[in-house]
């Protein structure tokens, strides 16, 4: 596929091709995306909508399951805290037993939640090696030679230092990171306190560091530009802001680009690619979500007893749901962007 891109862009300097879009082979979603993919579609609102219905249809039972283990927390804090309060002499004793119930229950979970989105971050990034160089091509032939290569060479770049440093580094951080808080809230020093506040501190900066570079080498580009409705830019960067943690201010910030490329998705290629990618994140960024509120909410209504060591673990899981489910999103939303751009150039 890349062979076509250079063929297209060496010819773009001697003959006057334009090729449309829709000509473009276009590579199939994964699978497991395919049964959220809308068929006939007349807008991308109308796609979006489908897709989200599908996919919050598809993992409710997953939220059953979710909130059956937030009750078991719940009976455990209320447990402890009974504990605690008859038992004075024995409150470290049972301290220690809720940290490490609350860790039983929640490790196995934490791990499916974790391989789900490493697996999500992989799947979007091999999905991206295969359609970037087709909309790229579909760019080139058009005429925007120098910008199809800025993109291209960006977006690739930073797909693979991104996807790279979700497998290769924060996921083991993750893990790393569960381990120290579990052993701090049994142990109560203040090394490993530390520690765990480093080690959150590394993954959510080596996320934002990657966001606001990217987003800068989209604006220094020239690739974002128009303009788009301000309440609706207002509206958009609000709701990314609540929807992905840790890094949703930085995405809200480039959502003015989503919005101006609104106007021109029309092109089967680049739709077809927004909806794929979405198809993609959405089960999984749904299902993640679902968990990471749910343990927020248990760890708020918790926080009304006094186990204070059993609802600080709690905590430390939910930082850690949020962190996988700001990897997964961070992804997706790079990936989006990207496309948009490209799309604001094909006819």
């Amino acid at each position: 596929m890349r062979k076509l891109i250079y063929i297209l862009i060496l010819l773009n300097f001697f003959l006057p091709i334009r090729v449309n879009a829709s000509q473009l082979e276009v590579p199939e979603a994964p699978l497991s995306a395919q049964e959220y993919m809308p068929q006939d579609e007349e807008t991308f609102a109308q796609g979006l909508l489908y897709i989200i219905k599908s996919a919050i249809s598809a993992f409710q039972p997953e939220i059953a399951q979710t909130l059956r283990i937030c009750l078991s927390l719940i009976a455990v804090i209320i447990l402890m805290s009974f504990l605690e309060s008859i038992s004075q002499y024995a409150c470290t004793t049972v301290q220690l037993a809720g940290v490490v119930i609350i860790s039983l229950i929640l490790l196995q979970e934490a791990k499916s939640m974790i391989i789900l989105g490493t697996d999500t971050v992989r799947q979007l990034s091999e999905y991206a090696k295969v359609f970037l160089p087709v909309i790229t091509a579909a760019l080139a032939s058009q005429g925007y030679v120098t910008t199809s290569s800025a993109l291209y060479t960006g977006t690739a770049i930073f797909n693979t230092v991104l996807s790279g440093l979700i497998s290769g580094i924060l996921v083991p951080m993750i893990y790393i990171y569960l381990c120290v808080c579990i052993a701090n809230n049994a142990l109560h020093e203040q090394m490993l306190e530390n520690l765990s506040k480093f080690i959150k501190w590394l993954m959510t900066w080596g996320l934002k560091i990657i966001l606001y570079v990217f987003t800068g080498y989209i604006s220094i580009t020239g690739v974002i530009s128009g303009s788009a409705d301000a309440t609706a830019v207002k509206a958009a960067k609000i709701a990314i802001t609540g929807v992905v943690p840790v890094v949703g201010g930085i995405i809200s910030d480039a959502s003015e680009a989503v919005l101006v490329g609104a106007g021109v998705m029309k092109n089967s290629v680049g739709l077809y690619g927004l909806y794929a990618i979405i198809s993609i994140c959405i089960g999984p960024f749904l299902q993640i979500g679902a968990h990471y509120l749910l343990l927020k909410a248990t760890a708020a209504a918790g926080s009304v007893l006094s186990a204070k060591s059993s609802v600080s673990i709690l905590k430390d899981f939910t930082t850690a749901m949020g962190i996988v489910l700001a990897m997964t999103g961070t992804l997706c939303i790079l990936l989006l962007i990207s496309i948009v751009c490209f799309m604001k150039g094909v006819a």
